[in-house]
């Protein structure tokens, strides 16, 4: 669908167009469901973030500005809303303290390259929820820090301290799992 087309899409679903609704939720859903899918800790609250984050898609429809892909509007959505569906729940704790990890660097490259993704994904998932959150914002959807900040109500700083430690910890946990003694690495 052409820029055009789906923006003639969006005014039809400000006109509350149920068939125009309808066709942009079934153009997006799949993409919006494996972003939420990955920010869930199950499948069914996927589906409750990802109806919750449409029904703000349409209720803010016409916030959007049209500057930057809508899609990438469309995700930043989702990925609040995940994060304030789990904040209702109170899932989302927070952390004082931090623990302390090998000083051992494996660079973010290798890991990736020597993982494949659902692995990764898999790994990630067992981070402390401030590293896994602040490490999928940034490393899987791109998010700068100072967006992060934002997002999680947390200083940039912070972000920036979470990601190190996060990847610090995938780090530790690659190398656990593919028998590499750590103090064998070289500092990358």
């Amino acid at each position: 669908m052409c820029e055009v087309e789906e923006n003639n899409l969006i005014h039809d679903c400000l006109k509350n167009n149920r068939l125009a609704q309808y066709r942009l939720y079934e153009k997006h859903s799949h993409a919006m469901f494996s972003i939420c899918r990955r920010y869930a800790k199950c499948q069914c609250d996927a589906e409750d973030i990802m109806q919750e984050g449409f029904i703000k898609v349409f209720r803010y429809l016409s916030d959007y500005r049209h500057t930057g892909s809508f899609e990438g509007w469309m995700r930043r959505i989702m990925v609040t809303t995940a994060f304030n569906f789990y904040k209702r729940k109170k899932f989302i704790s927070n952390e004082s303290e931090l623990n302390h990890l090998a000083d051992a660097e494996v660079s973010e490259q290798q890991v990736i390259a020597r993982l494949l993704h659902d692995e990764l994904m898999n790994i990630v998932g067992d981070l402390p929820n401030g590293y896994r959150n602040v490490f999928r914002l940034n490393s899987v959807e791109g998010y700068t820090h100072k967006e992060i900040g934002q997002m999680l109500n947390i200083s940039e700083n912070t972000s920036k301290s979470q990601l190190t430690r996060a990847r610090m910890s995938l780090q530790k946990r690659f190398c656990k799992l593919n028998g590499i003694e750590t103090n064998m690495l070289q500092i990358a």
